[in-house]
């Protein structure tokens, strides 16, 4: 799946090409913004952009400010109260304010910084661009595990060092084309997942009941373990069948992925308890698996359970397990 946000990379592209580019970043909000710290939207130098920094309200003051710094080749950090009545047209009860941190791509934000973070960015490596209006911009691979975790850009305790997080797409491995699946997918697609379907039975992985998805027709442990597990996906297995499941569980434990979830009652995860500290797992990594998975809504149905499983994968994103 492409990202749903590619600013840093339209940048870069359009400086390589000429046209001068700068990257203006939400660092600051209060009340009601319209969009989140971290928010960016990439401006050429001709006038063009990318993404979002308030949703329509002030991108076009925010652009002829970047003009500016295009040709003077100075950060500017910029303040806008959106209004009540602004707000209320992008689709929110009520107004807010937000500052905006302008970066121009050449003496402020080097070309080289802005290429090592578009290839950290393709390579699924989380990072945090490190900026401000003093100092020279870089970019980190450790600490803020925090940060990382929750997505959650913004100033550090000295009140001028900015860190934006910049955090690989979130995966989805599904082991089951199951009818839970077939609501669980569209879902979360549009939580920001790219949702990956692993089932070795052509009657249940087609493209019929699958259209447009993407389906390995492999055995679940082979499926996991070529898949590159990381930081950023979840793995949710619904087949009930202790053949596949199991080997798929056993794959995703040595690996640090954020959520393992298994469909089943209490007896059914009961049994895959004892099967599993057989074949040698320890209690933790067992406790490490949500089962019976997802939040206890009493969901009637395979869409209900659908949102039960997708609540519990974020509620663990963001709060922890």
């Amino acid at each position: 799946m492409n990202r749903f946000d590619d600013i840093p990379e339209t940048a870069l592209a359009w400086h390589r090409a000429g046209k001068g580019a700068a990257l203006a970043t939400v660092v600051q909000t209060w009340g009601s913004a319209p969009r989140r710290t971290g928010a960016q939207l990439a401006i050429s130098g001709t006038g063009e952009i990318a993404g979002s920094v308030s949703g329509g309200c002030v991108e076009g003051a925010v652009v002829a400010e970047a003009l500016d710094t295009i040709d003077s080749q100075k950060p500017v950090m910029l303040e806008y109260g959106v209004s009540d009545g602004d707000a209320f047209a992008v689709g929110l009860a009520c107004g807010g304010t937000i500052r905006v941190l302008v970066e121009p791509v050449g003496r402020v934000l080097p070309e080289p910084l802005l290429a090592d973070l578009v290839a950290a960015r393709a390579a699924r490596t989380p990072v945090a661009y490190i900026t401000g209006m003093t100092g020279t911009p870089r970019i980190e691979h450790d600490g803020h595990k925090e940060r990382f975790r929750m997505d959650r850009s913004g100033f550090e305790a000295d009140g001028k060092t900015f860190v934006a997080i910049h955090n690989p797409p979130l995966r989805l491995l599904v082991v089951g084309a199951v009818h839970v699946a077939q609501a669980l997918v569209p879902m979360a697609r549009l939580a920001g997942y790219d949702p990956v379907l692993i089932d070795p039975r052509p009657a249940f992985g087609s493209a019929a009941r699958f259209p447009d998805e993407t389906i390995l027709d492999d055995w679940p442990d082979e499926g996991v373990r070529g898949f590159g597990l990381d930081t950023r996906t979840a793995l949710v297995l619904l087949t009930h069948d202790p053949k596949l499941d199991d080997p798929a569980l056993t794959e995703a434990l040595a690996t640090d992925v954020f959520y393992i979830g298994a469909l089943g009652s209490s007896r059914t995860h009961a049994a895959r308890v004892a099967r599993l500290k057989q074949a040698g797992l320890s209690d933790a990594q067992i406790a490490r698996i949500h089962g019976p998975i997802g939040i206890d809504i009493g969901a009637a149905g395979p869409a209900e359970i659908a949102v039960s499983i997708l609540a519990e994968m974020v509620r663990v994103l963001r709060q922890g397990a």
